[in-house]
């Protein structure tokens, strides 16, 4: 089934067991685990997770957030799950008129988060045990404290800087004019506060009540377009992913306004060219990755919007005889592409649940950029996503902003499967890096049967949004002169920051699973 050995340096085992959840961070991982202990399914350990997430890696993630998520429960097909916000009713394009690009900061930069919708919808459509019990590990995170994980610690030290100019947020998130040092003890009472009334009302005190007037209240003292009309009208909508063929697998992605469907084009294109005979990691191989890749990347920016707004649909983009024309025109030099750069954001976490009834979970949950707009809902802890950074200006583009309009989105969860049967939930979080990990972990695992532990570890490249190349440590020396004697634009890169990060379940034949978290963050692999 794979090959069982471990060819990249790592600081992580994959985990076998029948019941695993698998995350960016340790505590929010054994929140989940808490709940199948509990005999709760695959879906409230997922939840679980993710609302533990939002209290113990704010800097990635929070109450504010948007969501997506894809289900297996047997039945097919794929369940998928659209829990993005829109832009507010007030976000026409006048409103940014004279401005060369969205704001990133601040109110202007803020739509309707989706994340407690995602909590909502996925228990009311899959959950077993009560809707109150998966706050619990998140509300004694919250109000008894938990012990910063250290490279949460290091993105949150960025905030100082970034935040500098937003007071609500330096007092709740950098108290004492610091952030929290690693192994610190962070308490965030009002957050826990926020969970307890999200938890008792099912979300409706976030979308129709109190708290929602009170993100109404700070929206017009600070001059922001934010509504409680704009929280009512929030709907997170049920979508039938997009089921691509790679080989003998299927890729299943969220339809647009996410970006995975960029992972199935390039996709689509390596399955015309001979990847699996080349060595991974190679010249050659890193060379069409990288050709398919920006192909993929250019129709993206290109034509990825609200569904709505775009002029494409998704099978126009993926047509066999495009995709075959396209791979055709890939040769042994780099083919030239004009940049066409859309903001992109690195901070995100994604998180995987499986169960040993075979109900998988593949979910992810972002503000988008670090903390996101640097909007702290006075006395909630409410972080606001700056998502809305996401729009474009250009009135002709599908992605140019408008109102009740949702953002072109870098956050996707990824789900593959074999014969119609279930076989894995994944994803790469890391903004412009997710549709290329995407890819490269398929390609690893699908094509040259590395574990999933190990297509994790491997050094990862990454096409940058103006189609430079960025090699991470670990690819051979040779490989990046190779690449730029192709016409590639190598760039250096220190350290992991634009290579994402992965978390994987695996189902094995026996029915359990093997789970597999990535060494670049502080998460873990847990199981029972």
């Amino acid at each position: 089934m794979f090959d069982w050995t471990f060819p990249y340096p790592s600081r992580r085992a994959p985990v076998l067991a029948g019941n695993v959840v698998a995350t960016s961070q340790p505590l929010a991982a054994n929140a989940g685990l808490e709940m199948l202990r509990r005999g709760g399914n695959a879906v409230d350990a997922a939840i679980a997770t993710a609302i533990a997430l939002t209290v113990v890696e704010p800097c990635n993630n929070g109450v504010g957030s948007d969501a997506f998520a894809i289900v297996a429960d047997g039945a097919e097909p794929l369940a998928g799950l659209n829990a993005s916000g829109r832009a507010p009713a007030d976000f026409s394009p006048a409103r940014f008129a004279g401005l060369q690009s969205m704001p990133r900061l601040g109110w202007d930069a803020v739509t309707v988060p989706g994340a407690v919708s995602a909590w909502v919808e996925l228990w009311k459509r899959f959950g077993k045990l009560a809707f109150g019990d998966l706050f619990e590990p998140a509300m004694r995170y919250a109000k008894d404290g938990f012990l910063v994980g250290h490279v949460t610690a290091g993105l949150w030290a960025r905030a100082l800087d970034i935040y500098a100019s937003f007071p609500d947020f330096q007092a709740h998130f950098l108290p004492g004019g610091r952030a929290p040092a690693a192994g610190e003890v962070f308490r965030n009472p009002d957050l826990a506060a926020t969970l307890a009334r999200i938890a008792r009302t099912e979300g409706e005190a976030f979308y129709r009540g109190d708290l929602a007037e009170r993100i109404d209240a700070a929206a017009r003292a600070q001059g922001g377009a934010l509504r409680m009309a704009d929280l009512a009208a929030h709907q997170a909508d049920w979508v039938a992913p997009i089921v691509q063929p790679y080989r003998d697998v299927t890729l299943a992605e969220i339809p647009p306004n996410g970006q995975g469907l960029a992972a199935q084009i390039a996709l689509a294109i390596l399955a015309h060219l001979d990847t699996p005979a080349l060595e991974p990691g190679s010249a050659g191989w890193t060379h069409l990755q990288i050709e398919a890749m920006k192909i993929a990347i250019r129709a993206a920016f290109d034509h990825f919007a609200d569904p709505r707004a775009m002029r494409l649909a998704p099978a126009a983009l993926l047509e066999p005889g495009a995709i075959e024309r396209a791979a055709a025109q890939i040769g042994s030099k780099a083919a030239p592409l004009p940049p066409l750069a859309l903001p992109t954001g690195a901070d995100t976490v994604y998180l995987a649940a499986a169960d040993q009834d075979g109900l998988m979970v593949s979910m992810i949950q972002s503000n988008y950029m670090g903390f996101g707009a640097g909007i702290v809902v006075p006395g909630t802890g409410i972080a606001m996503q700056n998502r809305g950074a996401g729009f474009v200006l250009d009135p002709e583009h599908p992605n140019s902003v408008g109102p009740n309009k949702r953002p072109y989105h870098t956050i996707i969860p990824g789900f593959v499967a074999r014969a119609g049967e279930p076989l894995m939930a994944f994803g790469v979080m890391g903004g412009h890096m997710q549709h290329q990990g995407h890819v490269q972990m398929v390609t690893r695992i699908f094509d040259h049967g590395q574990n999933p532990q190990a297509a994790s570890d491997a050094p990862r490249w990454h096409v940058t949004p103006t189609f430079g190349v960025a090699l991470e440590e670990g690819f051979a020396p040779d490989v990046a002169e190779d690449l730029a004697a192709r016409g590639h634009r190598v760039e250096a890169v220190a350290g992991h920051a634009l290579f994402g990060g992965a978390q994987l379940v695996y189902r094995l034949p026996n029915g359990g699973y093997c789970a597999a978290s990535d060494h670049r963050k502080e998460g873990a692999a847990v199981g029972f």
